[in-house]
């Protein structure tokens, strides 16, 4: 295996290939990237932890076919470091000698046969189109809200909800829930569910792409997603289990319904959160009655008092919350005003926008002493 090829392209690709790349596995090609050549002079670079695969392909100059392990931290660093030049790569005996202006540098290579089969069988399998900006927004808005707990099994994961004419996206960590709505065909009714943090990896991957084609296609088979963005592959492996029927969990009677100003509430839960970080739970304090919601917290050291002016129907009420929830979902909505509805002061807030359905957050309250 030989090739040739610009120190800044092998870097931007080495920087999307290495997040698939584990340091906590004993298996020592999972440490690695497979480089292999073929014969019409591309180069594809890949690497897995089993859960997420990684595959980005380039072309490259003065090239052999071949292909070779090299161990990711190793190589990576050896990249980075070398000047902003023409870098030759040539694998011999197992050994891989790197060259570059007046640099040369020669390393142990693992054999590629070892290296893990990352394309899944693509039978029975269904396709979807996302355009990539609405795809990297969806997961803006959901994945935040799923657990952190690996012990929470599929709660860990974004729930992708195929119906017949939306796509949805759902995330709950059982102190929050948020989800997102697209307008879009589906063939037939399916369920998946994606890890939060590969999704989170798969934004940034669609974002340090750079392609003309706006679209990423979602391959979806039984036990993977693949997600194609011209010369980069990403392969996920789904959770299995089942999610939790998140439509029974949406209070259906709220007799208190606030028309608001997002930034302004935003604002104020913000600088009240100054204080609420210094007592227990983070803990802020809605007073909202006439046309106003009235946001308070104290600790030892001091307090603090906001007033943000809303249209309000039905019941006054007095409830707590987490400030680091509210915060989270109001800077992932983009809308000028929303609509939060309330029912009870130990009852969910829902928060919605003002017209149509293409998101919906639910957050439990802190009971607070009246």
């Amino acid at each position: 295996m030989k090739f040739s090829c610009s120190q800044q392209t092998l870097t931007k690709a080495l920087n999307i290939v290495s997040k698939a790349v584990t340091i906590r596995t004993t298996i020592p090609v999972l440490k690695g990237i497979l480089l292999k050549v073929d014969q019409q002079g591309i180069l594809t670079m890949s690497a897995s932890d089993l859960d997420l695969s990684i595959e980005k392909k380039i072309k490259v100059e003065n090239s052999a076919p071949g292909e070779i392990v090299v161990l990711s931290k190793l190589f990576g660093d050896i990249i980075r470091k070398l000047p902003d030049e023409v870098i030759t790569i040539e694998e011999s005996d197992g050994k891989v000698n790197i060259k570059c202006s007046n640099s040369e540098f020669n390393i142990i290579g693992l054999a590629a046969d070892e290296f893990p089969n990352i394309n899944p069988n693509d039978e029975d399998s269904e396709e979807l189109v996302f355009n990539k900006e609405i795809l990297k927004d969806m997961i803006r808005k959901t994945s935040f809200a799923a657990s952190i707990d690996e012990n929470k099994g599929a709660m860990t994961g974004v729930l992708v909800e195929m119906e017949e004419n939306s796509l949805n996206m759902i995330a709950i960590d059982g102190f929050r829930m948020a989800v997102s709505r697209e307008q879009m065909k589906n063939k037939k009714k399916e369920n998946i569910i994606i890890p939060a943090k590969i999704l989170n990896e798969i934004s940034r991957i669609i974002s340090e792409t750079e392609t003309e084609n706006e679209d990423v296609k979602v391959l979806l088979s039984k036990k993977k997603a693949v997600f194609s963005m011209e010369n980069t592959k990403v392969v996920v492996r789904l959770l299995e289990g089942e999610f939790m029927n998140y439509r029974r969990i949406i209070p259906s009677d709220n007799p208190c319904r606030v028309v608001l100003n997002r930034n302004d509430f935003l604002d104020g839960v913000e600088r009240a959160s100054l204080l609420a970080k210094v007592g227990k739970n983070n803990l802020v304090r809605l007073e909202i009655k006439d046309g106003s919601i009235e946001i308070t917290s104290k600790s030892e050291e001091g307090n603090v008092k906001e007033h943000i002016i809303v249209s309000k129907e039905g019941n006054d009420l007095t409830i707590g919350f987490n400030s680091k929830y509210l915060i989270d979902v109001l800077k992932v909505i983009d809308d000028e005003n929303i609509v939060l509805l309330f029912n009870t002061s130990v009852s969910p807030c829902l928060v919605k926008p003002v017209s149509g359905d293409n998101f919906e957050y639910l957050i439990l309250p802190v009971r607070i002493s009246q």
